[in-house]
């Protein structure tokens, strides 16, 4: 056997390779937390068995499950993206271990990258779950997958630059109560449950411009009304996102 064979080789792995990882790791500590997988899972769930179930909310002559499928769809992108991300990584700033994966061999904006690969592979399996129990209810989704992958996407980057300015600006504890708040607000007044139609002329102005309106609202366009692309709320998902992201890489403060 010649000498060195099993000399070790000092030096960081290839970055996709430490991305892959850290996405593994991210998405794993985030299937294990129980009050996130509640908040991100059950929660979504519940709220689409009970609305579709029980005569509390007038969605018309439709059937009530055609209405609230694309709003918890919705709902579930922002409590990953939004709500659960802000939460955990507020904690992580707060325990320092967001300073020190920060001074390792994993670039900053790997690690980033590598937390929106976690939340995308948890809306995956959140859809998925969410798709079956509506077919189970009795939906009848119209439109094509492409419109509605697209919103999917835009309203993930936009949850996502919100989720990590409100954890990288905001004290952990701070961040916990906004993010509930804001969810439960936005539960409430962005179309997830309430038609929008409801609300008066000039608050409905006004919360159609939000993020989960414009998604919700997109969603329903396509899967109910079996529309093409909604160009008017993708630029809207546009624009949070845009925001959101490029304040989050402003300001984000890593201690």
């Amino acid at each position: 056997m010649s000498t060195g064979t099993y000399s070790p080789r000092p030096g960081a792995a290839p970055v996709g390779r430490m991305i892959a990882a850290q996405a593994a790791l991210e998405t794993r500590m985030l299937l294990r937390n129980g009050e996130q997988l509640l908040l991100t899972v059950v929660i979504p769930s519940l709220l689409l068995v009970l609305f579709s179930t029980v005569d509390v909310v007038d969605t018309g002559a439709e059937k009530a499950v055609d209405f609230l499928a694309p709003g918890v769809l919705a709902l579930a992108v922002m409590s990953t993206a939004f709500t659960g991300q802000a939460i955990a990584t507020g904690f992580e700033r707060r325990y320092g271990v967001l300073k020190r994966l920060g001074a390792s061999p994993l670039p900053r904006w790997a690690l980033m990258t590598a937390k929106t690969l976690s939340v995308l592979v948890t809306e995956v399996l959140q859809i998925a779950l969410l798709t079956v129990i509506a077919f189970a209810l009795g939906w009848s989704p119209e439109g094509g997958p492409l419109p509605v992958a697209l919103l999917l996407i835009l309203g993930t980057a936009a949850f996502s630059g919100l989720g990590l300015l409100m954890a990288g600006t905001l004290r952990a504890e701070a961040t916990l109560a906004a993010a509930n708040l804001v969810f439960l607000l936005l539960l409430v007044g962005g179309g997830v449950i309430v038609p929008l139609e409801k609300f008066p002329d000039a608050a409905r102005a006004v919360l159609e411009l939000l993020p989960i309106s414009a998604l919700s609202g997109g969603l329903r366009d396509v899967l109910r009304g079996g529309a093409g692309m909604p160009w008017g709320d993708a630029l809207i998902l546009a624009v949070w996102a845009v925001l959101g992201l490029g304040a989050a890489a402003r300001f984000f403060r890593w201690e």
